[in-house]
């Protein structure tokens, strides 16, 4: 995974490893937040999916600025 891709927030820290599979996940979660942005203005996104992406975006932001 190519370095300084996601900035790690003051006082976060974990192992490069971790870290590198968290940034994975984070990227993931965010193509996932655009694509049901994209299904939401078509109107067929279920509630609950929006919910989920929500509180991943969340999760990634408590992490990297």
């Amino acid at each position: 995974m190519e370095d300084n891709l996601w900035e790690l927030r003051p006082g976060v820290e974990m192992s490069q490893d971790a870290l590198e599979s968290v940034a994975q996940i984070a990227c993931a979660l965010k193509s996932l937040s655009a694509y049901v942005t994209f299904v939401i203005e078509r109107e067929d996104c279920p509630e609950d999916l929006q919910q989920i992406v929500d509180d991943g975006v969340k999760a990634i932001d408590k992490l990297f600025v």
